[in-house]
């Protein structure tokens, strides 16, 4: 084999092992006879690039599907991409514009022409970012949400519930943004706290001289569409106005006083201005008393005719103005602060407007009660558990799905206008025909009279089927891989997607297959920088993921990510985290160059080594029960931190440091092989977390086949552990550590040999078994037993055993002397203090028995100190 580097170079590893994958075919799945076990990523955008939130996620999935692999599961973990209607067309029409065309220009065809040209020279940069990662997914199966299959599938699903009932088009509010030019569905409005003002208008009683009501508002700008104002009836300060109407400001319309219990007395003046197009609470009570309705406003924001001089203002440009002329004509009482929540559009971040609207709506309350009842009775588990509130609480609430998007780029809605007024819904055209003239035979309709509706659908309609038409199971429901793939076993995402993804796909899964789509939802928490912040482009707090993996390798990215990040919290990233794995790479690279660098010889193999090995195997068997304990609750934050203090520690600091030969010395054949051993099994067991560097040294451990990898390599499965020896040595190790400070706080020469005087206790059989190794480690040349304590030594206390050390010969007694006085004098005024507080009746009689109790044991353990030091005294002098 050739020479380690001296140096872990993690790129040249990194793009040697990825590329040496690929060309083996190692990440692809097919049916077989062996377990499956199945993920489909949360498709990213196709307009995104890598950010800290996929990484994380990214890096969880690989775990999981690592470790599957080397369980002998036959892994299919599926990529791929959505379409982003929004994101997407929002990206080509700023091209467009860039290259001075404007998409109102442009017929839908050529607009499409423009985005898929787009889709395929940029899209997916992201699954390319992904390899640099490590992600070992399925590439051959990379999906789209806009492919032939699952373009295919949505329109199945559509006008299948079309026909179930469950699709309905109907005038409806909705969540206009403006900026998308788009409805949005309620769960991708955000709302956000905001400073605004609350505005107290005069509305003039009709007939009443001089007399008006005072209405507080937000927003001024609508009173163009008001149709009413409306007082709670219990309210005795409206008594008397029953029948009367009063006059809006600045439009002189004249409109009814009304009464309705909505209205919160507390808020404003109790008196409420309605706006029926512009306000979903407004709507239902102009619906319940049968008000007109007065849109004032354009699809972009900007006022239409109904908006009188205010017409094509934009409508926060018109609040300005309008506050303006209620002031100058004496409209306006005065202008108060107030903090309200504003919802804003998720994807745009423009405030949204509610607006009636003729759209297409999918029935949710009959499709969320089995989806709940599911998570309820713990047949798909969430990790971890809590969000299973936030579930619930949405599920009994959920209102129904509007899923028409006025875009051209994503499916359009398979519904076909015909000239009579009436539609019909069909997948094709051609169906959408036979279908019509089924239904109206005497209208004897063409191809040219049908007119397909110009919407397109929501791109969570295509998502929530993700799991299901990664495998064509719309379709080609019976097929062989979806019999086998499906249900999936895991699935790993963010809570903030829980309402648009999680729960549509779960309905999706038991409305099409019967069959819950997943067994257990991994919830990742926030990537937040160190002060907190959720890391943004635009706080600029986000660093690129891809500098990071050239930086620290993307070992050491990964480690860095998943070392503080547990299930459902926040992860407070810091680089330095990517730093500590970067260093632990070397660290493993470094103990192999050690190991590799022994001069083996056939020769007796020393106890200090049987033991050493004994011990190590036990702690492996150890480690493999916790993380597989670890793994099976999803704590791969904690798994790792575990391995990582096993390996550095047991390992590296212990472990090779018994096992390794004195300089110019040789290690024994027998040791080196079953060393080489120990590190095959410490590379498997990391493997999942940092798939390079130990797929790296898995190969320069012993010579492997051509076609061998770690990836399919067995993980290692524990035997059964002895704890006596585990918990023998660890006591071992006390002793050590103990020794190896006191040469430290006596400045005892590390050369200087020691001797240990043990006194007789029931720990002495395990102190003769190992104490090879505590020679070796400790630079002890004599170990003995007495019965009483033996004079001119240090005294040690390791758990009930007591160890004397002679430290005349090795220190400066006159230094020593005077190091020990100080501390006497030290705690001899400590105990004086502590006496005097114990003393005190008050303080003994009143305080919490927890505090006195443990006053009496600071004294104790005082007593017990100053009596060992003035031993100690003692045998020096």
């Amino acid at each position: 084999m050739a020479e380690l580097e001296s140096k872990y170079i993690a790129k040249n590893v990194e793009d040697k092992w990825y590329k040496r994958w690929l060309d083996d075919n190692r990440f692809h799945s097919e049916v077989n006879e062996k377990e499956p076990y199945t993920i489909v990523i949360p498709p990213p955008n196709v307009t995104g690039v890598l950010h800290m939130g996929h990484m994380l996620n990214e890096t969880i999935q690989d775990v999981l599907c690592r470790k599957e692999r080397m369980n002998g599961k036959n892994v299919c973990w599926v990529p791929g991409t959505d379409h982003a209607s929004i994101a997407t067309e929002a990206k080509v029409v700023n091209l467009l514009k860039e290259k001075g065309i404007d998409k109102k220009d442009l017929s839908r065809e050529d607009f499409l022409k423009y985005a898929w040209q787009w889709k395929e020279e940029k899209g997916g940069i992201i699954l390319e970012q992904l390899r640099k990662l490590g992600c070992s997914c399925d590439w051959q199966r990379t999906q789209f949400t806009m492919n032939e299959v699952m373009s295919e599938s949505v329109l199945e699903v559509f006008v299948e519930l079309y026909n179930k009932g469950l699709i309905y088009r109907g005038v409806r509010m909705v969540n206009w943004d403006p900026k998308a030019l788009t409805a949005v569905s309620d769960e991708e409005v955000i709302y956000k706290e905001q400073h605004s003002k609350l505005y107290y208008l005069k509305y003039k009683i009709v007939g009443e001289k001089d007399k008006f009501l005072t209405v507080a508002t937000t927003r001024p700008e609508t009173i163009m569409g008001d149709t009413a104002v409306c007082v709670h009836p219990l309210d005795d300060r409206f008594k008397g106005l029953d029948g009367k109407k009063v006059v809006v400001p600045i439009v002189n319309r004249e409109v009814p006083i009304i009464y309705d219990e909505y209205v919160d007395r507390e808020f404003g003046t109790g008196a409420l201005k309605i706006t029926p197009c512009h306000d979903i609470n407004d709507y239902n009570i102009g619906i319940k008393h049968k008000l007109d309705k007065i849109n004032i406003f354009n699809d972009d924001g900007s006022l239409n005719d109904n908006g009188l001089q205010y017409k094509g203002m934009d409508r926060f440009d018109c609040r300005k103005r309008i506050v303006k002329d209620l002031e100058e004509n004496g409209l306006m009482i005065k202008v108060e602060d107030y903090d309200n929540k504003i919802g804003l559009s998720e994807r745009t971040q423009v405030a949204i407007e509610p607006k009636l609207s003729e759209q297409w709506f999918l029935k949710m309350k009959d499709l969320a009660k089995p989806a709940l009842d599911v998570v309820e009775k713990n047949e798909i588990m969430f990790y971890p558990d809590k969000f299973k509130n936030t579930y619930r609480h949405w599920m009994e609430n959920v209102n129904d799905w509007c899923i028409s998007r006025q875009l051209w780029w994503g499916h359009r809605i398979p519904a076909y206008y015909l000239p009579n007024k009436e539609y019909v819904v069909a997948k094709s055209k051609e169906d959408a025909l036979k279908l019509a003239n089924k239904k109206y035979p005497q209208e004897n309709y063409t191809i040219n009279d049908l007119h397909q509706d110009e919407d397109v659908l929501d791109t969570w309609f295509s998502s929530w089927l993700w799991p299901i038409s990664c495998f064509d199971g719309i379709l080609n429901p019976d097929n062989k891989e979806i019999k086998y793939y499906y249900p999936t076993n895991d699935l790993v995402t963010a809570p903030d997607i829980m309402f648009f993804w999680v729960a549509r796909m779960v309905m999706a899964g038991l409305e099409f297959k019967h069959e819950i789509p997943f067994k257990n939802v991994y919830f990742t928490g926030t990537v937040r920088d160190k002060l907190g912040r959720k890391m943004s482009k635009s706080l600029g707090n986000s660093p690129d993921p891809i500098m990071l993996i050239k930086k620290y390798g993307a070992d050491g990215v990964r480690m860095g990510m998943l070392m503080s990040s547990p299930a459902g919290n926040d992860l407070p990233f810091d680089e330095s985290y990517c730093e500590q794995g970067r260093n632990f790479s070397n660290k493993i690279w470094n103990a192999l160059r050690l190991v590799k660098g022994f001069s083996v010889e056939e020769k007796e193999q020393p106890t200090a080594n049987i033991l050493a090995i004994e011990w190590f195997k036990q702690r492996i068997n150890e480690m493999i029960e916790s993380i597989n304990d670890d793994f099976s609750k999803f704590r791969l934050s904690e798994s790792l931190k575990n391995i990582y203090k096993f390996v550095w520690d047991d390992f590296c600091s212990w472990f090779l440091e018994i096992i390794k030969p004195e300089y110019g010395k040789s290690i024994d054949k027998t040791t080196y092989e079953q060393t080489l051993d120990i590190f095959d099994s410490l590379m498997k067991i990391l493997h999942p977390f940092m798939p390079f560097v130990t797929e790296e040294i898995y190969h320069q451990i012993r010579a492997r086949k051509e076609d061998e990898t770690i990836m399919y390599a067995p993980y290692p499965k524990s035997e059964k552990s002895n704890k006596k020896i585990t918990d023998n040595f660890a006591f071992i190790m006390e002793v050590i550590t103990a020794i190896r400070s006191l040469r430290n706080s006596k400045n005892i020469p590390q050369k200087t040999a020691l001797e240990c005087y043990f006194k007789e206790s029931s720990s002495k059989d395990v102190i003769v078994k190992y104490e090879s190794i505590i020679k070796k480690l400790s630079n002890v040349e004599k170990i003995d037993f007495v019965e009483d304590k033996k004079d001119a030594c240090a005294a040690l206390m390791i758990r009930t055993t007591e160890v004397f050390v002679p430290i005349t010969m090795a220190i400066n007694v006159d230094e020593e002397v005077k190091k020990i006085n100080e501390q006497i004098k030290y705690y001899e005024g400590f105990k004086i203090s502590t006496e005097k507080k114990l003393s005190n009746e008050r303080f003994v009689n009143n305080a919490p028995k927890q505090v006195v109790d443990l006053e009496k044991k600071k004294l104790l353990d005082c007593q017990t100190k100053l009596q060992t030091l003035k031993e100690q005294l003692l045998a020096l002098n």
